[in-house]
């Protein structure tokens, strides 16, 4: 792991940073459900005003009131992010109407469950468009109105997928390769220029989130995140994190992100084939694909069955809520000092044995 890469899963709290505006202005698409919907409520309890961009208005109304019972504003902006002329507008009508932008979270994804063969040309464009140009088009509006102030922070929410590819996934991995080079390109442009406008990502480990009961999905039995699942808070906490210390090129949350990705870098061939075994069943439950379930490749889900899908999944019953790393995150630079002190000591130890041999 390098010195700008920090593993975390977050703090328990959301801790202002000393210079927080009295109301921070965020953009979060994908505002809806799981991790889009999970991080506006975050920075609602913070007092931020919001504007929540997606495209179903049931889910819109239903975020909207969960960001004002949780102290903030909420804007609602109906956009489908892989629009560019929607996302300008929409980003329009949050400083218009909201005032200047300070943090815009970019969330919006959509996928498609199926070997590679098994997905359409159509499909596979779709699923980039959403999930890779939705997060070029936001980034592009956010720019515009930042880099003139010299101001914000664009979060990128990426996926531990950013990495490494697994089977069933093949355009959900794909589109998030892509963000991952786009990111690192951006950041090395803006540090060039030496913009206080800053661009994070956060790489998430498998979250509970609707998703599972919305992608379009051609396997035999119900779509599921790979163990251990992390319940879309703790996504979201990093989330806010890293808006509040944008500095780092990227974070990764949950042990199994940290793993995944280690064990990626050192054996990518033995991860191969542990997944070209695993992965094909670790991502589907023993319950039988509802035919009828909502797809939201190309609707909003909430539009087809009109009713709100929340933050949380399915999968309440295995995910959890906190981490052990949550007080290693918090306090890394302790564990620096304690680490570098335990050194210290055991070298000036061997020094001493060296000088005086065994004292026993």
């Amino acid at each position: 792991m390098t010195s700008s890469t920090r593993a975390i899963d977050q703090p328990d709290l959301i801790n202002r940073p000393r210079s927080v505006p009295t109301r921070q202005v965020v953009v979060v698409t994908g505002a809806t459900g799981g991790i889009g919907r999970a991080t506006a409520i975050a920075f609602g309890t913070r007092g931020a005003a919001v504007a929540l961009l997606a495209r179903g208005t049931t889910g819109l109304r239903a975020a909207a009131a969960d960001v004002e019972a949780a102290g903030g504003q909420a804007l609602q902006i109906v956009t489908d992010v892989s629009d560019p002329d929607q996302v300008e507008a929409a980003a329009t009508q949050a400083e218009d109407q909201l005032g200047p932008i300070d943090v815009w979270v970019n969330v919006a994804f959509t996928s498609v469950f199926a070997r590679f063969t098994d997905i359409k040309a159509e499909e596979y464009r779709r699923v980039t468009d959403v999930n890779y140009h939705g997060y070029v088009n936001g980034t592009r509006s956010a720019l515009a109105r930042m880099l003139p102030r010299d101001h914000g922070t664009i979060v990128q929410v990426g996926s531990t997928l950013a990495y490494r590819g697994i089977p069933l996934q093949s355009a959900y991995c794909g589109s998030k390769h892509a963000l991952q080079g786009f990111h690192e390109s951006l950041r090395t442009e803006l540090m060039h220029d030496k913009a206080n406008v800053h661009v994070t990502m956060v790489q998430m480990p498998a979250v509970n989130t609707p998703q599972f009961s919305w992608v379009l999905s051609r396997l035999p039995n119900h779509a599921q995140p790979v163990p251990p699942i992390y319940q879309p808070e703790v996504a979201a906490r990093a989330v806010v994190y890293a808006a509040d210390h944008p500095k780092r090129r990227e974070y990764w949350v949950g042990a199994s992100t940290m793993a995944t990705l280690i064990v990626n870098a050192v054996a990518p061939g033995l991860l191969d084939r542990y997944l070209a075994r695993t992965g094909l069943k670790s991502q589907q439950t023993d319950q039988p694909r509802d035919p009828d379930q909502p797809v939201n490749l190309w609707q909003p889900a909430d539009g087809a069955h009109g009713h709100d899908f929340g933050a949380h999944g399915a999968f309440d019953s295995q995910s959890l809520a906190r981490s052990p790393q949550v007080w290693a995150s918090q306090h890394h630079g302790l564990l620096g000092a304690l680490a570098a002190g335990a050194a210290a000591a055991l070298l000036a130890a061997r020094h001493l044995t060296a000088s005086h041999g065994d004292w026993r």
